[in-house]
């Protein structure tokens, strides 16, 4: 597409902008809005402003018009979130983890209090060495396969009809995939 030269051009023109081959006063040799602002320089400042906003704490108006916006686009920011790669995933959660520590302290004491409640008291100290066995395993299968393994309850702690124990004879090592499509359902072992 042939662009005006000059700003005055593009205005005859009625242009939204103009190319003059020259840099700018940041050195860019780019295209440059009929208002005389540099694409480029536009560009920069925006990151920079992004940057900035995201330091920000967001505001209850904010994070409300995020949920609205969720609500509007569920099925696209879902199918969107289903395309990305694992690695990709792996870096979001990490990001996410690092900017909610709070978050994740209060998952993970939760699921301790899970299991703290569902181990009876007339557990023996055998019984108990069994579970850190079946932990122990889980993690070796993991490095030694690659494939991330984890300990399932085959009753769910709180399953929707039916709540387990945390005890081994209800518990077996099986891989993270299978753990996440059975979730807290009772499935025949």
């Amino acid at each position: 597409m042939d662009y005006p030269k000059t700003r005055k051009e593009a205005k005859e023109q009625s242009a939204t902008h103009y190319f003059t081959g020259e840099p700018c006063v940041r050195g860019h040799i780019a295209l440059r809005k009929t208002k005389g602002v540099c694409i480029e320089c536009l560009k920069e400042d925006w990151q920079k402003d992004n940057e900035k906003r995201k330091q920000k704490p967001k505001s209850e108006a904010a994070k409300e018009a995020g949920r609205k916006y969720y609500e509007r686009n569920k099925e696209m920011v879902k199918a969107r979130a289903n395309a990305r790669t694992s690695e990709e995933k792996k870096a979001w959660k990490k990001i996410h983890k690092q900017h909610n520590p709070d978050y994740y302290n209060v998952l993970t004491s939760l699921r301790k209090r899970r299991h703290r409640n569902a181990t009876p008291k007339w557990l023996s100290n055998k019984q108990k060495q069994i579970i850190k066995q079946l932990y122990l395993i889980a993690v070796t299968m993991t490095k030694s396969t690659g494939e991330r393994y984890v300990v399932d309850h085959i009753v769910p702690l709180h399953g929707k009809d039916v709540c387990g124990l945390h005890v081994p004879w209800n518990l077996r090592v099986i891989t993270q995939e299978e753990n996440l499509k059975k979730s807290n359902k009772l499935v025949a072992s």
